[in-house]
């Protein structure tokens, strides 16, 4: 399985957490726009405590399911794969993709996790977020919504990114490949002509392998050509 080619009778979730999201309030009012003056904001601001953001991206619809927690231990996070599980039809085998932090890998989560076999794990080589959408998902958010936020409290910021989700998934697109791994490094110029022959070899590998039972193949590839493949999103 990869990104091109989903498995079936099945969903791929990209999951990860963003944490210590703040809740920003600026001194000042901002000032109004104006013929030549986009905005004006004051530089210095007063924080107001922090989340955690709990995500699980739909590769297929790009669509989300969040959480926001006080805090990031393993009990969070099973409280969120319940969730998660509760959102998926019974019938359904899921794929997740996750990257190596401890709480993934902690015990209990491994026991729950076999008590759910319809579960099927899928670790992120280190050094290679490029395979889990979500982070793609997480600039959007960030951009979109908690950069500019105005909030005065940790329930004012929940509250902000549980509508900027609502509307998100109203009208939400899968993200899609537009660069190569050897367009963007050919157009650098900064790589010799071996990474270049290696990098082709992964760029081929992305867009024909037909497995759709497992990621491990192309995290093997990885591991094995020991070099990261930098890949662009956009969205439709």
């Amino acid at each position: 399985m990869n990104y091109l080619n989903q498995p079936d009778k099945a969903i791929v979730l990209c999951v990860d957490e963003k944490s210590e999201i703040q809740a920003l309030d600026h001194t000042q009012p901002r000032l109004a726009k104006g013929p030549g003056y986009l905005e004006g904001v004051t530089l210095d601001y007063v924080r107001n405590g922090t989340t955690i953001l709990f995500t699980a991206l739909d590769i297929a619809n790009c669509q989300v399911v969040t959480v926001c927690n006080k805090r990031h231990r393993h009990q969070e996070y099973l409280q969120f794969l319940k969730r998660v599980d509760a959102n998926v039809p019974p019938d359904m085998a899921i794929h997740l993709v996750v990257d190596n932090y401890v709480t993934h890998k902690h015990p209990g989560v491994k026991r729950w996790l076999v008590g759910h076999p319809r579960y099927q794990v899928h670790y992120t080589p280190t050094y290679a977020s490029w395979l889990n959408q979500v982070e793609i998902w997480f600039n959007i958010i960030t951009q979109r919504a908690i950069r500019r936020g105005i909030c005065k409290s940790v329930k004012d910021l929940i509250a902000e990114i549980e509508q900027f989700v609502a509307e998100y998934n109203i009208n939400s697109h899968p993200f899609c490949w537009i660069a190569t791994a050897v367009s963007i490094l050919e157009n650098v110029g900064k790589r010799p002509a071996t990474d270049l022959d290696q990098l082709k070899q992964m760029d081929y590998f992305i867009n024909n392998t037909t497995n759709k039972n497992s990621i491990n193949d192309l995290i093997t590839f990885h591991r094995k050509n020991k070099r990261d493949c930098i890949l662009s999103y956009n969205r439709f």
